[in-house]
């Protein structure tokens, strides 16, 4: 089922009306600049805390998308996002194909934000498990930009529930071993910029959140989003906030509201205190489709779940700009200045929907 607000594709600001979070968090001030780069990273890494310091500089005009050297100018920042990828099936080696063959076409991506659920059915047992090639490094080998990871409830074991909170230490240790992969800690701050247009990207543990709360990662998420003086603030994570996918809305998870570890109230809580109003954008996968929500607390969210697999909206009247459920995709952005412009593709390389939003 696809669904668009308006006509099938339109360019529009609005349409119509667990453990805990283990050690204390050292927060972050990760960077990456457009062009060719070299990259050094410290801190604790592991099962707790919040994100090690990640940092990439480079010179150079990095491509279309890069910054004209420096200056004042706006550059392009450019990306994808998608998630529930884990599978190693053929769906998401063609999301993949598709991926590179727009990114090239717009003169190239600086990174991907991949959505969680990276290595089903339940997460690894080490982190030299040959998964991490049959499930990510292969199926993205002609991808050279880095992947922004975020941790889901599959990454987590027991089948997709989540309890085997140690698997997660296992994905943060695979960044010493990959030259793509970078999930430096199970939640973590990166900053990216192309001439002046800044980014700061965030990177949740949703999973945690859904157990527990995580009062400890509202606390760090809430410092550093009113710290952030970059153009542009992207939260990311796996679980929904508000969805009309299988999971749907956090708070009331499968339909069934009332006890938070089942019903998501955590994540609800979570998401109100912590990201609503205080970020531009929440990304996340958990449901199997594409989604633009209309903005509901002041944040833009968008469910991007396809990577490898696609499961049925279910009618839940959340009000949509778009939704489809048909086949595997992923959304591509740009962000230039205080302008971000999202597209969705499908597995065919059909654009099925643009939006542009200022901030």
């Amino acid at each position: 089922m696809r669904r668009v607000c308006g006509t099938a594709v339109v360019l529009l600001l609005g349409c119509g009306s667990a453990a805990e979070d283990g050690t204390s968090p050292s927060g972050s001030s990760g960077s990456v600049t457009s062009g060719s780069a070299a990259s050094t990273s410290s801190g604790s890494g592991g099962q707790g805390g919040a994100a090690t310091t990640s940092s990439t500089t480079s010179s150079g005009s990095g491509g279309e998308g890069g910054a004209e050297g420096g200056g004042g100018a706006p550059g392009v920042v450019r990306f994808i996002a998608m998630g529930d990828g884990g599978e190693g099936n053929a769906r998401q080696a063609q999301v993949a194909q598709i991926v590179q063959a727009e990114c090239d076409a717009r003169g190239g991506c600086m990174f991907a934000l991949y959505l969680g659920d990276n290595i089903y059915d339940s997460g690894v047992d080490s982190a030299m498990d040959a998964q991490f090639q049959s499930k990510f490094e292969v199926p993205y080998a002609a991808l050279t930009f880095p992947f922004y990871i975020t941790l889901g409830n599959h990454d987590y074991g027991g089948g997709g529930i989540g309890y085997e909170f140690f698997k997660g230490a296992y994905q943060v240790d695979y960044t010493m071993y990959s030259n793509k992969w970078v999930l430096p800690d199970r939640y973590y701050k990166q900053s990216v910029s192309a001439g002046s247009t800044t980014v700061d990207l965030f990177s949740l543990d949703t999973n945690s959140v859904m157990y527990t709360g995580a009062s400890t990662q509202l606390s760090w998420i809430q410092s550093e989003l009113a710290a952030s003086t970059a153009t542009w603030k992207l939260v990311f994570g796996h679980h929904t906030y508000v969805s009309n996918g299988q999971h749907g809305n956090a708070g009331e998870y499968e339909g069934i509201p009332g006890i938070p570890i089942v019903s998501g109230g955590n994540v609800e809580n979570f998401i109100e205190a912590g990201v609503c109003g205080a970020a531009d954008v929440y990304f996340c996968g958990h449901d199997h489709n594409r989604q633009w929500l209309q903005p509901t607390c002041g944040t833009e969210f968008v469910v991007s779940g396809t990577a490898a697999k696609s499961t049925g909206l279910q009618n839940r009247g959340t009000p949509t700009f778009f939704e489809d459920d048909q086949l595997g995709g992923f959304f591509l952005g740009e962000i230039s200045g205080n302008t971000m412009t999202g597209w969705f593709y499908d597995e065919q390389g059909t654009l099925e929907y643009t939006r542009t939003v200022t901030n």
